[in-house]
Formats: structure tokens, sequence, C-alpha cells
């Protein structure tokens, strides 16, 4: 098949998250993610296609980076609200996982995205701070918000987070 005028490739590597999986149940949510930072485990492989990093992580609050391309892009020129929303999910899930203890996981029940200005290619790198509202043992409630390299809000989110065992039986 031709190449067309103007097309581009994009190459997504990633690393097998089934090493990190097994270990899951063994450590604290903080250090599992400190362990994900620093490159000690694997991280999500779609952070490879959305160019997420883990750039801090604490109790109660992660952040990300993420640095937009054309590959992003919607079709009126704007990168996809679904980056910026994979982005905010992403920050506030691993801030719910940062206060978990061992052996616990959790899942979104809902988000609530508020998009408050078009992000471009140029808009990078966004960062993405994740931060818990309210802990719980069985529900998590968080906040986070996304800014441009000039620190501009560009989203905004709200989320309920389920909190519930790791099946170690897999």
């Amino acid at each position: 098949m031709e190449a067309r005028s103007g097309e581009h490739e994009k190459v997504v590597r990633w690393r097998d998250p089934a090493s990190a999986l097994e270990q899951l149940p063994l450590f604290s949510g903080l250090e599992y993610l400190k362990l994900m930072a620093s490159g000690e485990l694997p991280g999500a492989p779609i952070a490879g296609h959305l160019n997420m990093v883990v750039a801090e992580v604490s109790e109660g609050s992660v952040t990300f980076t993420c640095t937009p391309e054309e590959s992003h892009y919607n079709p009126i020129g704007a990168v996809h609200g679904g980056l910026v929303c994979a982005l905010l999910d992403s920050a506030l899930g691993c801030a719910a996982h940062s206060t978990l203890p061992a052996g616990m996981g959790y899942t979104s029940i809902e988000i609530k995205v508020n998009y408050l200005r078009p992000v471009l290619a140029d808009s990078g790198p966004l960062r993405c701070t994740g931060r818990i509202t309210k802990p719980g043992r069985r529900v998590i409630f968080a906040e986070g918000d996304v800014v441009d390299k000039n620190g501009k809000v560009v989203a905004t989110a709200s989320s309920s987070l389920l909190v519930f065992p790791l099946d170690s039986n897999k």
C-alpha cells in the first residue's frame, strides 16, 4: 500500500504488565505506585499510547504528565477529550490507589469532567494531578485538574472509586 502525502506513523512500546500484576497484592498502593514511577515495575500499557508518565506520587496525590500530539486529534483539529479524560481518570484512580493497603484494589464508579479550554499538540506537556477529597474503605472520592504548559487549567474532574479486595487466587 502506498503512503499518502502527509501520512504519519506511530510506534507504541510498553513493558508486559504481567510481572507487576503478580506483585500487586504484595505492596500497599503507595509502594506499588512508587515502584512503577521509578521504573522498577512496568506501568500501565495505556500510558505508552497516550504519552503519559507518572511524575509524582505521595499518599493521596498522584501527578501525571502527558505530551499531546497530532495523533490525539479529533476531527476538528484539537486533542480529543477522551485523552484528557483518560489522563484525569488515571491520576484520580492512582491517587485513590495510593491510600490503599496491600491486597486492595479499586475501580472507577463514575467520573465527571469539565473541559475548560481546547488542548492542541503544542499545549503540552500537560500536568494532571489527582487528589483525594474523602478517603474510604468502600468508596473513595477524588478530584483533579489538568494544566497546560503555561499553567492554565484546561480541565477539571471529580470521581468516586470503588474499593475491593484483590483476588489473590488468579
